[in-house]
């Protein structure tokens, strides 16, 4: 394993330079380059200091390996949950584990009268792509319709959910960030 080029993207992925990580860990700017560049090898005492002012920590450091996470999921990986009292359709997990993520997409199928359950107003993003059917989407005292191929993104400052009225299914493909289902 590359420890320094290892550290290298994880102090890029928190915006820091080298000499932003110095001053942090009070160690040099050339020391940060040479651990980076595999040139200096940092004490076990100094590697903790450096991940735990990147955020991380020896235990996650040296477990999670970048090269062997999964990017692709093929249906046998998803999760599905169904939901025929309210709903009326399903629920689609479509990444594994997501919750350890930024985003969580599902796959939700809502059939005709079918109610999500509503979400509490919460920090972050929802966006929402209809690929089948008409939703109604409420949002605090807004009823928007949206049908297929109409996309919607909101910051989620009011209760909110969505309701199938029409005669077919619908499919909306929902992405929510932080994870919230």
């Amino acid at each position: 394993m590359k420890i320094g080029e290892k550290l290298r993207r994880l102090r890029l992925r928190k915006n820091l330079t080298q000499e932003e990580l110095a001053d942090r860990c009070e160690l040099s700017k050339g020391f940060i380059s040479q651990v980076e560049r595999d040139l200096a090898s940092p004490s076990i005492a100094t590697l903790t200091d450096m991940l735990e002012c990147l955020g991380s920590d020896l235990k996650t450091f040296f477990s999670e390996s970048e090269e062997n996470e999964k990017i692709v999921f093929s249906p046998s990986d998803m999760f599905e949950k169904t939901d025929e009292e309210s709903l009326r359709g399903s629920i689609l997990w479509l990444v594994p584990s997501a919750q350890k993520n930024s985003m969580e997409p599902i796959l939700v199928s809502i059939g005709p009268g079918g109610v999500s359950q509503e979400i509490p107003p919460h920090e972050g993003e929802e966006f929402g792509y209809v690929l089948a059917g008409s939703i109604v989407l409420y949002n605090g005292e807004k009823k928007l319709k949206i049908k297929t191929g109409d996309s919607f993104c909101l910051h989620p400052s009011a209760p909110h959910r969505i309701e199938n009225r029409g005669r077919r299914p619908a499919r909306v493909l929902w992405i929510s960030t932080p994870p919230s289902f």
